[in-house]
């Protein structure tokens, strides 16, 4: 018989996962900024592969009460969305006030949701499989959520300056 708190917590983790894939996209679609697009359909594409992985692991659990050792990739995108971020030329695309600036904080609300969840369940998790599931993760997680908040530093210091916010 199925644990009903792994079952829940895969399907919140799913949810999660796609609420951030929504978001994500939907920032793609919206903003005029090809840089800002490019960084929100990778990130977007990266929960897409949460998704898949969360998906195969409730199918299997619900099936056998346990999880599959899963071969999980590496964070290929975060090397590209990390140049991208650093750049002076997004900072320039993006308003500190603006669409993408709103949603780049609602994406930092929804990493650290997901960190936290997803390290709480590795903690908790007895199977080692689910807790390499969780780890795995919510590390991927805190690369966005980094990459997240220092483009977020970025604008900040950038309205800060063009506002004359500075105290010198």
């Amino acid at each position: 018989m199925s644990n009903p708190k792994v079952v829940e917590t895969l399907k919140i983790a799913i949810i999660m996962e796609h609420r951030a894939m929504s978001l994500y996209s939907t920032v793609a679609g919206q903003t005029q900024s090809a840089e800002v697009r490019r960084i929100f359909e990778l990130m977007a594409v990266e929960e897409k592969t949460h998704i898949e992985f969360l998906s195969k692991q409730l199918s299997g659990y619900q099936k056998t009460q346990s999880f599959e050792k899963l071969s999980y990739p590496e964070d290929t995108a975060a090397g590209q969305v990390a140049q991208i971020v650093l750049s002076k030329k997004i900072i320039e695309a993006v308003s500190g006030a603006g669409f993408e600036a709103a949603a780049i904080s609602a994406a930092i609300d929804l990493e650290t949701k997901s960190i936290e969840a997803y390290s709480a369940r590795a903690e908790e998790a007895t199977d080692k499989n689910e807790k390499e599931l969780y780890k795995w993760l919510a590390d991927w997680e805190r690369g966005h959520h980094k990459m997240l908040i220092e483009l977020n530093r970025e604008l900040t210091e950038k309205v800060w300056y063009d506002n004359n916010f500075w105290p010198f």
